[in-house]
């Protein structure tokens, strides 16, 4: 939180044109699936708006009533972001996307975007302002309800290195180095998945 993964995440989507999917996307993408605004009203403030996009389109979510709330929401999400993995390239900021995409086989380039405290502070406070929360404390309790949800639903170690392939310092790379890096590295894998497939092909061909 605070290290700027939104703004590099929107900036990727803006580049590469494909779509970004947030918190301040959802909406949208609610209104796409035909999901009414007095459903969108009623989840805001109670639960993700991503759950409600996904109970709406989830055929399996009437089996799941005996599942706690946090567990259905978190199934619903999860559907949700199948969905829309399946339907081409996007981007996806948290929810466990990484690791429910891993689990199905989906071809991912997962980036940690990481920052030290100060830049952090910099950021949240350049962004919202002044709060009466202090900023390091509203910072570390953002961590600490990071590390535990994604740890719960994933049995991983939110942040550890070895679950993504790029980790990047946003306070010392910068916003837009950040951005060209990513970029850069999927150009490079795109263009080494089109060269292995035209190897395939010359190979059937022979």
């Amino acid at each position: 939180y605070g290290s700027g993964g939104r703004h590099i995440a929107a900036l990727l989507s803006e580049k590469m044109g494909v779509p970004c999917y947030d918190s301040k996307f959802l909406p949208k993408e609610a209104e796409r699936h035909g999901i009414s605004q007095e459903i969108i009203n009623e989840f805001k403030g109670k639960t993700s708006l991503l759950y409600a996009i996904g109970v709406m389109m989830s055929e399996e979510s009437q089996d799941k009533k005996r599942l706690t709330i946090p567990e259905k929401m978190f199934h619903a999400q999860k559907e949700t972001v199948k969905r829309l993995a399946q339907e081409g390239p996007c981007i996806f900021v948290g929810r466990c996307a990484d690791y429910i995409l891993d689990q199905e086989a989906y071809p991912t380039l997962n980036v940690f975007i990481h920052a030290d405290m100060p830049h952090r502070i910099s950021r949240v406070l350049e962004r919202y302002g002044d709060t009466e929360v202090d900023v390091r404390k509203r910072l570390e309790r953002k961590d600490r309800n990071r590390k535990t949800y994604y740890r719960y639903y994933t049995d991983r170690e939110w942040g550890k290195y070895t679950n993504y392939q790029i980790n990047l310092d946003s306070g010392y790379l910068g916003v837009d180095q950040c951005v060209r890096i990513i970029v850069d590295t999927v150009r490079a894998m795109d263009r080494g998945n089109d060269t292995a497939e035209q190897k395939t092909d010359e190979k059937n061909k022979a």
